[in-house]
């Protein structure tokens, strides 16, 4: 089972939510993937991270992370005992999104969209100084990331599998081009 986690003020129409969707169908596997719209609050989307999850054993989930979805995810690795792919994972997202407090919409609709002051506060909860066993994680990282500094990201996840791009930007943009790699991290063999 996978868990598709999106970014701030994201959902499941991203591109990478989308594309991984795309892959699982064509492998016949659209049931073993869940991408669901994550709350604005970091304590209701962890809830419901949770509940989904709930009933599939660690050895059997895989969670893929976008951005502040890579900083849920690596909480949800660390709690529940998974593996995590962190795609241009946040590391210290309370530390810029303090900036983005207040009512704006999603990017993939005209949903409204409120990250409210407290939010700041529910990600510090989340925060994971240290992975506990690298190995679980597979770190994609591109240097050309505009929103966050890879560099962070590679120190973080130190000892953990990792697969820097050079160039490349936020979103990955080439995303289509790894998704076979991060779903073999998963235990997902890609087939022709």
């Amino acid at each position: 089972m996978i868990l598709y986690l999106h970014g701030f003020r994201s959902s499941p129409q991203s591109m990478k939510a989308r594309v991984v969707g795309a892959r699982m169908a064509a492998l016949g596997l659209s049931d073993q993937l869940l991408s669901p719209q994550l709350p604005a609050s970091p304590k209701l989307a962890i809830e419901l991270a949770l509940a989904l999850v709930k009933d599939v054993p660690a050895g059997e989930l895989s969670i893929i992370g976008s951005s502040l979805g890579g900083y849920y995810a690596t909480w949800l690795a660390e709690r529940i005992g998974c593996k995590a792919v962190l795609v241009n994972p946040a590391i210290v997202p309370r530390v810029n999104l303090d900036q983005h407090v207040g009512v704006t919409t999603q990017y993939h609709s005209d949903e409204p969209f409120e990250f409210k002051p407290e939010y700041i506060d529910e990600l510090h909860v989340l925060e994971v100084p240290k992975i506990s066993q690298p190995e679980r994680y597979f770190l994609l990282a591109a240097t050309g990331d505009e929103v966050l500094d890879y560099r962070d990201m590679v120190a973080h996840y130190q000892g953990a599998r990792q697969h820097v791009i050079q160039g490349g930007d936020h979103a990955i943009s080439a995303f289509p081009d790894y998704v076979d790699e991060v779903l073999a991290f998963c235990g997902i063999e890609a087939r022709s």
